[in-house]
């Protein structure tokens, strides 16, 4: 038997068991999960999370913002790494769910939009323009949703 690559591979959404692995950590999730950080609740947080797979999806025209155009270069390697999302890391606006939502809703509107993501594939000529991170190929978009689910499911121990 052969070892293991080290280091591990880092996770993206593409691969069928990584995406799987994620939509069953999701199913962990429940309305009352504790957080343990931040504002909002778990409710929220599926909303958040579906608001950015949409984004990753959507292909009207996005313009990057002039702060993400300057900084990106110097730290889009950082936040593709290994490391998870720091607690506290700062939320476009864009992605902001102040009110309440339905908990079961969310949780449906998350696992499409993972889906449709994820049938989308890695592999095709243009992705939508991150609004802070620009133009991203599809490894870049892959990696990017993977640690950012992973960042919010950590938030509620999922």
């Amino acid at each position: 038997a052969s070892a293991a690559p080290y280091p591990p591979p880092m996770q993206t959404l593409f691969p069928p068991a990584d995406a799987q692995a994620i939509l069953a950590r999701i199913e962990t999730l429940r309305p009352d999960s504790p957080r343990r950080w931040g504002k909002m609740d778990p409710a929220q947080a599926l909303a958040h999370l579906a608001i950015a797979m949409d984004g990753a999806c959507d292909t009207a025209a996005q313009k990057q913002t002039l702060l993400g155009r300057i900084v990106t270069p110097f730290i889009l390697g950082m936040v593709l790494g290994e490391k998870p999302f720091a607690k506290g890391s700062p939320t476009d606006p864009t992605y902001v769910v102040p009110d309440a939502r339905d908990f079961a809703r969310e949780k449906a509107r998350l696992a499409e939009g993972i889906d449709r993501f994820v049938r989308r594939g890695d592999a095709q000529p243009t992705y939508p323009i991150h609004p802070f991170f620009g133009r991203l190929n599809g490894e870049q978009w892959g990696r990017l949703a993977w640690k950012h689910l992973d960042h919010h499911l950590r938030q509620f121990g999922a």
